[in-house]
């Protein structure tokens, strides 16, 4: 644990599971002060217990829980660091078969949610000092694939904002990170998307040593732990075993 560590405070979205959940069990073993964030309120609350981190149940796509979250947030002290982590994928249709309320909630997740958050917090980032915003995007935010393409929309949509918000806030010294894992084996995305355990289990059959939260969370906690003056703009992270979205080395 370092000085400067102990300093720190982070709102971290998507903490009911998966990287989110990481996220906050890294940052709080390094003395950070999390703030949780995500609907799962038994979730969180077992957070809480476990790590110390501070449990707000909210919805980050409805304004009235963002506003909420706001004044609860600036009530106990403010963050220094926003971790937009909450997102997700529903369905592998092709575009001809897609499901209107699929991209929907698609676009309203990933893309909405995290717009109405870093709007809210912005003027206290700004006030910090030295904010910084982390979005976790996806390597489908990148390169289009088959059967993506209401994620890969919504991911491409998250990316092009993030790289808007570093342009517009570099006067005032918030940094703006991407993070952008390829295939992570975490409980529930692969199973929230295809809505069915066997196809789930499909998505990662025979690859050695797909990335963990776990994995993703150490990149993510270094990426808002190293001096502010070193700005990771974009972080490409996939386990070895996949050299692109459309190459992934599977053994019988």
């Amino acid at each position: 644990m370092t000085k400067d560590s102990q300093k720190k405070a982070a709102l971290v979205t998507g903490a009911s599971s998966g990287i989110g959940e990481a996220a906050v069990r890294a940052l709080r073993a390094d003395g950070w002060t999390v703030f949780a964030v995500a609907r799962r309120a038994e979730r969180l609350a077992a957070l809480e217990s476990e790590t110390g981190a501070v449990a707000i149940p909210a919805d980050i796509a409805e304004d009235d829980d963002v506003s909420r979250l706001l004044a609860q947030v600036t009530d106990a002290g403010g963050v220094d660091t926003l971790i937009n982590i909450a997102g997700g994928a529903r369905g592998a249709d092709r575009v001809g078969d897609a499901s209107t309320a699929d991209w929907e909630w698609m676009y309203r997740v990933n893309v909405l949610g995290t717009m109405k958050l870093t709007r809210a917090f912005l003027p206290m980032l700004r006030a910090a000092g030295e904010g910084t915003v982390l979005n976790l995007t996806s390597t489908a935010g990148l390169d289009a694939y088959e059967g993506g393409g209401g994620y890969n929309a919504a991911k491409f949509a998250q990316h092009a904002m993030t790289n808007a918000l570093r342009l517009e806030e570099v006067e005032n010294n918030v940094r703006v990170i991407e993070v952008a894992p390829g295939l992570v084996q975490t409980e529930e995305f692969a199973l929230n998307r295809l809505g069915d355990a066997q196809a789930a289990d499909k998505v990662y059959q025979g690859v050695e040593k797909p990335l963990t939260a776990e994995d993703v969370a150490d990149v993510v906690r270094y990426a808002v732990t190293i001096p502010h003056h070193v700005n990771l703009d974009q972080i490409v992270i996939r386990p070895v075993a996949q050299a692109a979205n459309h190459k992934l080395i599977r053994k019988a």
